[in-house]
């Protein structure tokens, strides 16, 4: 932690997946779960206006894609029922491709809800996780999160885990309706609204290229390498393998 003024910190950014949150709950949890319910969920949900009004964002997104060269799955909007189909194949493709499209987060924000209520899904976080929130706490530090995951999908995930409800630790949740995670201007955002300064901010990620979108605007950041026998990406000297020592007493 040589690297990061301490003094100076009064906000704890924290990305999830592969931080906070083992990569393999997103990958063969998370993601599968809304794959096998993401027909059964548009049909239930069709008439609902968000979700249409989701599935329309989703049809635009899908003509970038195609204008992109990306190849999608075509779409077809002669009918509901093809409508509904290709919104199910393209969806599903996009989960495939780890898409950060923010009306596809939605909906699997929306997926999880039902998965999470009815007991089917568990909040998973590291063991080192729930510590280092009542610590950070008692310094009286301010906990917030950034995943491209929607907002409503990290509070579900965070209520659920099996140390409790870890919610109450946590001031603010951030998903990619402030900007992609990559950008500096997303960091610039999040510490405006917040109303602090970016060195005032300590963020926390396993993807260099968000450390390096924090770093851009002044935030203090850190990576996180969570394999115990991973080593930091080339040309990353430092990097944490838990939040142990991070901000200890």
């Amino acid at each position: 932690m040589s690297l990061i003024d301490e003094s100076q910190i009064r906000v704890i950014l924290l990305d999830i997946e592969g931080t906070t949150t083992p990569v393999d709950f997103v990958y063969r949890t998370l993601f599968p779960y809304a794959t096998r319910k993401l027909e059964s969920f548009l049909r239930a949900h069709s008439q609902d206006p968000e979700i249409h009004s989701l599935v329309q964002d989703l049809r635009s997104q899908h003509d970038l894609d195609e204008r992109d060269g990306l190849e999608p799955p075509g779409w077809l909007d002669n009918t509901e029922e093809a409508r509904l189909r290709s919104s199910v194949a393209y969806g599903q493709w996009l989960i495939v491709r780890d898409s950060k499209c923010t009306s596809l987060k939605s909906l699997q924000g929306k997926i999880w809800q039902q998965g999470f209520a009815s007991r089917e899904l568990r909040g998973e976080v590291f063991p080192d996780v729930p510590v280092a929130f009542e610590r950070w706490q008692r310094q009286k530090r301010t906990i917030c999160m950034y995943s491209s995951g929607s907002v409503l999908a990290q509070q579900l995930l965070f209520r659920t885990t099996t140390s409790g409800d870890l919610t109450p630790y946590i001031s603010a949740f951030f998903d990619t309706h402030v900007g992609a995670k990559t950008e500096g201007g997303s960091y610039k955002k999040i510490a405006a609204s917040l109303s602090y300064a970016p060195h005032r901010f300590l963020f926390i990620s396993d993807a260099v290229k968000e450390i390096e979108g924090a770093l851009s605007v002044g935030m203090q950041a850190i990576l996180c390498v969570r394999g115990p026998g991973d080593a930091p990406p080339h040309g990353q000297d430092q990097a944490i393998h838990s939040f142990d020592n991070v901000l200890p007493d």
